[in-house]
């Protein structure tokens, strides 16, 4: 009797009676059968896995993530529901990223540190001509914190003629904090104080500090207060502040 070459399955032989045909095909389908007889069953979601070494030997089994892992580094992710997946691990200062373009949704990327940049702005403010003076303000915006400063040396047009309130570079999250402590350093080296506060969530104002009190308290600024402005005064502000 002749048999197929990989599974060894009786077939007739070319020499058989035609009479024989129907008991040889009964032969070939209960041997195919009995050969196949593992890859019934089964349930959604399992696999079919070799049970042994021996030809057709097989099981049905739940997926074992685990089985996918074969280095150091390796994480288990997903293709689609109940289908994991082995991600490799990445290069050295790579971080895990989403990306809905690869099978996994994941991939490792180069890291990118945040970069802050300083900038310039020009505040407005009242009660004050800059005349010939010069003024120079940065400002840097960290998610939500603002960190900056403004300096303002006088020329021999720039004056003060009452309280001077200035323009924030970024609307504030709250209408009332404080903002630094400051002076005026005059041309000879004197320093008296001025300090300030956020009074409404686009500006602040700026207040000199009186002493002859208990306490020190504010006083409104003006053309002679807390000094005789002239050429060479300088005042500086620094504020840091939360933004909405």
């Amino acid at each position: 009797m002749a048999t197929t070459t990989n599974f060894g399955w009786e077939t007739p032989d070319d020499t058989d009676l035609v009479k024989d045909g129907a008991l040889a095909i009964r032969t070939l389908g209960s041997a195919i059968d009995t050969s196949l007889v593992d890859l019934k069953g089964g349930t959604t979601g399992q696999v079919l896995a070799k049970a042994s070494n021996t030809d057709m030997d097989f099981t049905w089994s739940s997926v074992d993530p685990l089985t996918i892992l074969d280095a150091k580094g390796d994480l288990i992710t997903a293709t689609a529901a109940d289908t994991p997946a082995r991600l490799a691990v990445g290069t050295n200062g790579q971080v895990l990223t989403a990306d809905s373009t690869t099978s996994t949704g994941l991939k490792w990327a180069s890291s990118s540190s945040p970069t802050y940049s300083w900038a310039t702005f020009t505040p407005s403010i009242q009660n004050f001509t800059l005349g010939n003076g010069t003024l120079y303000a940065r400002y840097v915006q960290i998610d939500k914190l603002v960190v900056g400063y403004l300096t303002v040396t006088f020329g021999s047009t720039t004056s003060v003629s009452g309280n001077m309130f200035w323009s924030l570079p970024v609307t504030t999250a709250t209408a009332s904090s404080f903002v630094s402590m400051s002076g005026v350093v005059d041309g000879s080296g004197g320093v008296t104080l001025l300090t300030g506060a956020i009074y409404s969530t686009t500006g602040a104002l700026m207040r000199a500090v009186k002493t002859d009190g208990t306490y020190a308290t504010g006083a409104t600024t003006s053309s002679t207060i807390p000094v005789t402005w002239t050429t060479g005064n300088t005042f500086t502000f620094q504020f840091a502040y939360e933004a909405v």
